[in-house]
């Protein structure tokens, strides 16, 4: 279907469009014509990301003096995959409706592994040995050898890419990476580095956060986009842990050792270039003295991680005079090594400010901060001026770096913590050194300042005022959406007690409880044996999930729960749980219905989809508090009260609840599909925990569902089970409609207009 939105005409795939759509597209040009940045949140299973896509191709349509970029990042290459399906199909009705000019070029762009086609390479296990043999094949140094000596190996997918030069494009169209590889694989070019060069023409980009909120991948892949691009983040309710995570470093003993062997390596090489090519040296010390800007173009190939920090001042200074020879620089990071090796060997927890760590560290290794600062980019220019390919061996070395660089240029917004042992296993002596960022803002400030529109959006963003402060960042437009709904397909309830009336809590003084844990079992085992298909539930931890399963399995209930269905597990290994997933879904598929036992910031909460009958209830045990005794955690709750003012209950809460959310929200992915909801902790019933779960949860939630007890439960969802399976109208009656045609929206329009003229 095609209608007016204003002044922008939105070609939209399907024959019919939800409310919640129609209005979400109204909130979205409103940011764009302001050119500002917006917080949305939308229930999950309402479409958003075909709303998202048909509007902002729509609009570039409509306004061709313009062209505006939309790079869309999504967490897993699973949600590339699946929004450039969904772009596929929009882009295809586009260019029907359009003709010619509708096309477009999409590319999704992803690590090495999940796009190269040599089958030599891709046979590494990891990531970092993928990026290692790559770059054995590849490297500039490596090419002029092979050159001279046919033996040497190279890529032939690569050097096929770079004999066709500037003809190695890719026609207009959507590429997923299946695509990419086929076509590379068909034209035999490499399709890692053509998706790299297409980047800058393409569209549409779909790639990771990290691409854009990690400064060391951001400063490659991303510094050519144009400021007139709209930046999507989807799925965006963790975002501030994510940009925590891009500026924060830990440093083990593993790595000072691995560090230490390193340097000697890089000693050794540094001494074989003095025999044989010393002129090598000489040039890489004069290009430092000049600066760092002065680098030059390096080839595609030889590309690096670049600095962790992002001030580009740093680049047009002269690097400091105590590093710029190659084994002075050796030399400054054996002492930052053994330093950090010796504030590793303490026995109590310690705790300070970067600024009192920087000076401890001019006194006692003697290294000035300035000196700290270049020490990423001094070991980037040494490790090409050596000739370095097997960049997975150098990681340790690298982390000491990025460390170091960081520590050197933030003076605020960071803590150094360092733990002797993990206080989920006291008895191993495991030091940490933790440099752990507070302040999300810093990561995401850059991507707010040269874009001009930035998108966050996701199904839990409640409450939505909470991300500005801590994202720092004025969003023009700030909405929140509820579902439509023909029939009440959501049933949330709060469970308080079990049938015995005794309180059931995940508190800490009540979780080894064994009346708690005899009424969670008690509870699962009710719902099994009345409701059909799958099940899902959600843990606190993974140690509580093993400590109430051995508890189930010893007195009995685990073995009555199998009785009426088969139970899968969610381990830490990511092989065993796709595995048990895959099999969850067959016994669902055969009728007889499962059971997932998941945890709550597990791989599951995050990314994979309990849809129809593979989802019919989904039981919250507990509420999903962070490890609140952990240091880093509670330096980063002194840091926003003291900077943003938020309370440390009210983030704890607000964390907590953002994550319940987004379990439960993976039992409803489409208005057709219909699901429960068992919140089983007396904490719900508390006002101010329930008022911070989204509001298309909210308006599901009954005063009468409340304050429930294991069999009022079973009973309500007995009830709903029973509604559901009566047929029902899927456009809605009159009244109250959840899906809305051409012409609805033609008299929608009208009606706005005749308002607006009387």
């Amino acid at each position: 279907m095609k209608f007016q939105l204003e002044d922008v005409t939105v070609y939209f795939p399907y024959d019919h469009i939800y409310p919640e759509q129609y209005a979400y597209m109204l909130e979205l040009k409103r940011a764009l014509d302001a050119k500002g940045h917006c917080l949305l949140e939308m229930p999950t299973g309402t479409g958003k990301t075909i709303a998202l896509l048909s509007l902002i191709t729509s609009y570039v349509l409509s306004k061709p003096q313009n062209p505006v970029k939309l790079i869309y990042c999504t967490r897993t290459v699973h949600e590339m995959e699946k929004t450039l399906a969904e772009l596929r199909l929009l882009h295809d009705y586009q260019v029907q409706q359009v003709g010619p000019r509708a096309q477009i070029l999409a590319v999704g762009l992803s690590s090495r592994k999940n796009l190269c086609v040599n089958p030599a390479v891709l046979a590494s296990e990891n990531r970092d040995s993928v990026d290692a043999g790559c770059r054995k094949l590849t490297a500039s140094w490596v090419r002029a050898m092979a050159a001279e000596n046919p033996n040497v190996p190279t890529c032939e997918f690569f050097e096929q890419y770079e004999k066709a030069g500037s003809s190695a494009v890719l026609p207009p169209g959507v590429y997923t990476l299946q695509d990419l590889r086929a076509f590379g694989t068909k034209k035999g070019w490499c399709p890692y580095f053509l998706a790299r060069h297409m980047v800058q023409f393409a569209n549409v980009v779909v790639y990771s956060y990290q691409y854009l909120l990690d400064p060391k991948v951001a400063s490659i892949i991303s510094k050519e986009m144009q400021r007139e691009s709209v930046v999507v983040f989807d799925e965006a309710h963790n975002i501030d842990n994510v940009c925590i995570e891009a500026l924060s470093v830990s440093v083990r003993r593993q790595t000072i050792e691995g560090a230490r062997r390193n340097l000697n390596k890089m000693r050794q090489e540094i001494e074989r270039f003095k025999e044989t090519d010393a002129g090598r040296l000489r040039a890489e010390y004069n290009r430092l003295v000049d600066g760092l800007a002065q680098r030059g173009n390096l080839p595609i190939s030889d590309t690096w991680l670049s600095n962790p920090a992002l001030p580009d001042d740093i680049l047009k200074e002269a690097v400091p005079g105590n590093i710029r020879r190659a084994e002075h620089f050796i030399h400054v990071l054996r002492r930052l090594v053994q330093y950090l090796e010796g504030r590793l060997d303490t026995e109590n927890v310690e705790k300070e400010g970067i600024v009192t760590f920087v000076s401890s560290i001019g006194s006692q290794a003697g290294i000035d901060q300035k000196t700290l600062k270049f020490c990423y980019d001094r070991l980037y220019s040494l490790m090409l001026t050596l000739e370095i390919t097997d960049t997975d061996e150098f990681l340790h070395v690298q982390t000491i770096c990025d460390f170091a660089t960081l520590v050197g240029t933030y003076a605020r917004g960071f803590s150094i913590i360092i733990e002797p042992v993990d206080e989920r296993m006291p008895h191993i002596p495991d030091p940490v050194l933790q440099l752990s960022c507070h302040d999300a803002s810093l990561a995401i400030k850059p991507v707010f300042e040269r874009f001009q529109s930035v998108v966050i959006t996701s199904g839990t963003l409640s409450p939505i005022d909470l991300y500005p402060r801590l994202l720092n960042f004025n969003p023009v437009v700030s909405r929140s959406f509820t579902m439509s709904l023909t029939r009440d397909c959501i049933c949330p309830m709060v469970l308080t007690r079990g049938s015995d009336q005794l309180p059931v809590s995940t508190k800490f003084d009540m979780r080894s409880d064994l009346g708690v844990v005899r009424n969670y079992g008690r509870l699962l085992l009710e719902m099994v044996s009345a409701v059909p298909d799958g099940i899902v539930c959600f843990f606190v931890s993974y140690s509580y999930m093993d400590g109430i399963v051995n508890s189930w399995n010893e007195t009995g209930i685990l073995k009555e729960i199998m009785q009426h269905k088969l139970v899968f597990i969610e381990t830490q290994d990511v092989v065993e749980t796709t595995l048990a997933l895959d099999n969850y879904r067959k016994a669902c598929d055969c009728g007889r219905g499962a059971v997932f036992f998941s945890v709550a910031r597990g791989k599951v909460a995050e990314g994979i989809d309990f849809d129809r009958h593979y989802g019919r209830l989904v039981i919250m045990f507990g509420v999903p508090f962070q490890y609140t005794l952990s240091k880093i955690l509670l330096a980063r709750l002194e840091y926003l009260r003291e900077t943003f003012q938020i309370k440390e209950g009210d983030f704890l809460t607000f964390d907590a609840l953002r994550q319940a959310a987004q379990c439960v929200g993976r039992v409803i992915r489409s208005k057709a599909d219909y699901g429960m909801m068992i919140f089983a902790d007396k904490r719900y019933s508390r006002h101010d925990k329930r008022s911070k779960l989204p509001g298309w949860i909210l308006s599901h939630l009954r005063d009468a569902h409340l304050n429930l007890s294991t069999d009022m439960a079973l009973h309500i969802a007995r009830e709903f089970l029973r509604k559901m399976a009566q047929p029902y109208d899927k456009a809605g009656s009159s009244g109250r409609k959840t899906l809305l045609s051409q012409e609805d929206l033609e008299k929608m329009s009208e009606a706005n207009m005749n308002e607006m003229l009387y």
